[in-house]
């Protein structure tokens, strides 16, 4: 997901079971365009899905461990009134600024000084790119990656091809066994 889909996210897009996968059913984001930007002189404006129609959704399934984290989320702090599950103190959209801060303290108690150095996950974006590497390292077929980010097949080998790179040796092992079953005699030759 991206940063502005996660700030707009509300409670009636979760679909988050008891047990097993959940589902988020994305219909956009909120961006911050600054006042002299907007038709109302709000800070914030709502935007569709990039790329897409002002209707258009995304589905995203979620693993439980997210499904759990959301429920435990809701539960300790509710939603706001309009149903987000995230918002500030003021019950207002959270800055970008505001999770930049969040976001550095936390690397600042994760990380090695070394990481640090490799500015390893150095802003809140750089997790969506590390959840798209982790769906292609794993084995999940591209087209279902770039569904799942929303983006098209073409950006996802433009940006993340390096990682389908990596998925090689595996695939020449596979053709290799297939391979080694047609040349294997089967056992009508070993009889005659």
């Amino acid at each position: 997901m991206r940063p502005a889909e996660v700030i707009h996210l509300q409670k009636s897009q979760c679909r988050l079971p008891d047990g097993g996968w959940g589902l988020l059913n994305l219909k956009g984001g909120v961006v911050t365009a600054g006042k002299q930007w907007t038709d109302n002189v709000a800070v914030h404006e709502t935007h569709s899905l990039k790329r897409r129609a002002a209707k258009a959704t995304r589905a995203v399934p979620i693993p439980p461990v997210l499904v759990r984290m959301l429920r435990e989320h809701i539960r300790q702090f509710g939603v706001a009134p309009d149903g987000r599950l995230f918002r500030n103190a003021a019950g207002k959209y959270i800055d970008a600024s505001a999770y930049g801060i969040t976001w550095g303290r936390a690397r600042e108690a994760a990380l090695t000084l070394d990481e640090h150095v490799l500015e390893l996950a150095k802003r809140p974006y750089d997790l969506r790119h590390a959840g798209i590497s982790f769906w292609l390292a794993s084995g999940v077929d591209p087209a279902e990656c770039a569904r799942r980010a929303g983006q098209s097949i073409q950006v996802l080998f433009r940006h993340y091809a390096k990682f389908l790179a990596e998925t090689r040796d595996h695939a020449n092992h596979l053709i290799e066994t297939s391979m080694r079953r047609w040349e294997e005699p089967t056992d009508d030759e070993e009889g005659t």
